[in-house]
C-alpha cells in the first residue's frame, strides 16, 4: 500500500471523516433498525436478510428487496428493482468523478460501493476544501466517514433482526422508513416543504398499508417527496435582513480609471478568514 494511505496525518483525515459522520448515524440508526425488524419479520433466512444491507447498502432499495423476497418474487424481479431505485448513485459517482480522477483503481471502486446520501454530503464537503494537487486527504477524510456509516448501518440492521420478533406489531415502525426518505430527498428549501412532505409521506403510507408487497412505502415516498418539491416551488423567496451594509455609492468616484474593474461585474473577495458555504 502506498506510504500516503499510512501515517499520522493520514489516522487524523480518516479520524475527522469518521467524527463528521456521526451526526448522520443519529437519524439512520433508527431507520436501519426499522428495516432489521422488517428482515426479521420478512420470513426469509436470517442470514439472507441481512446480507441485504451489505450487498445493497442503500436503505430504499433494501426496504423493496425485502418486500419482494418476503412475497415470494422471482430473482429476476429483484434484481431489476434495486436496481432501478439505487439508478440514483450513478449521479452521485458523476458528482464525484471529477474527485477520484487519477486515483487507484481499488480506490475508485470501494469509494463507490460506499457512495449514499450522507457519504456523498460529507465527502462533498471535504473534497471543495481540498487542494486540486492533493487530494489524498480528502480521499481518507471520505474513507473515514464512509466506513463508519457502513459499519453503524450494519450494526443497527443486526440489532432490529435480533429484537425484531418482541417489537409490537401494532406500532407499525415501517413508517420512519418513508418519513426518513422523504426528509433525505426533498431540497429542505424551507421548513415548510419539509413539513408538508412528512406529513404527505405519513398520510400515504397510513391509507396504503393494506397495498400488496409494502408497495405502499414506496407509493408514500413518491407523494412525499412530490408534495415537498411543489411546496419549496411555492415558498416565499427569502427574506433581505433587516440590517444592511451602507451603500458604497457615495465612496466611489463617477468615473473608475480602466485599470480598475468594475465593483458590479466582479465580485468582492471574502473577507480574510472568513468560511465559504461550501465549507459549513
Amino acid at each position: 500500500m502506498n506510504s500516503a494511505w499510512c501515517g499520522r496525518e493520514a489516522r487524523a483525515e480518516a479520524g475527522a471523516g469518521a467524527r463528521a459522520m456521526l451526526p448522520w448515524l443519529a437519524g439512520i440508526g433508527p431507520f436501519g433498525f426499522v428495516i432489521g425488524v422488517s428482515a426479521a419479520r420478512a420470513g426469509i433466512p436470517p442470514l439472507a436478510a441481512w446480507l441485504t444491507g451489505p450487498l445493497i447498502f442503500a436503505g430504499s432499495a433494501q426496504v423493496a428487496a425485502l418486500a419482494l423476497l418476503g412475497a415470494g418474487a422471482a430473482g429476476a424481479v429483484v434484481v431489476v428493482t434495486v436496481l432501478a431505485i439505487n439508478a440514483r448513485l450513478v449521479l452521485y459517482s458523476a458528482a464525484m468523478a471529477p474527485y477520484w480522477r487519477g486515483s487507484p483503481r481499488w480506490w475508485r471502486a470501494l469509494a463507490a460501493y460506499l457512495i449514499v446520501e450522507p457519504s456523498l454530503a460529507v465527502g462533498l464537503d471535504r473534497y471543495r476544501r481540498s487542494a486540486p494537487d492533493d487530494r489524498q486527504p480528502a480521499h481518507l477524510y471520505y474513507l473515514g466517514g464512509g466506513l463508519v456509516l457502513w459499519a453503524g448501518w450494519l450494526a443497527t440492521i443486526a440489532l432490529g433482526q435480533v429484537v425484531g420478533t418482541r417489537v409490537p406489531a401494532g406500532l407499525h415502525l415501517e413508517f420512519v422508513v418513508p418519513l426518513f426518505l422523504v426528509g433525505d430527498l426533498v431540497p429542505r428549501l424551507s421548513v415548510r416543504a419539509a413539513g408538508w412532505a412528512a406529513l404527505a409521506a405519513a398520510a400515504v403510507a397510513l391509507a396504503a398499508r393494506p397495498a400488496p408487497a409494502q408497495t405502499g412505502i414506496m407509493l408514500a415516498i413518491l407523494v412525499g417527496v412530490t408534495v415537498g418539491l411543489r411546496a419549496s416551488g411555492d415558498a416565499d423567496p427569502v427574506p433581505v435582513p433587516a440590517a444592511v451594509p451602507e451603500p458604497l455609492s457615495d465612496a466611489v468616484p463617477e468615473s473608475l480609471p480602466d485599470s480598475i474593474s468594475d465593483p458590479v461585474s466582479d465580485p468582492v473577495p471574502a473577507p480574510a478568514g472568513a468560511r465559504s458555504g461550501d465549507a459549513r
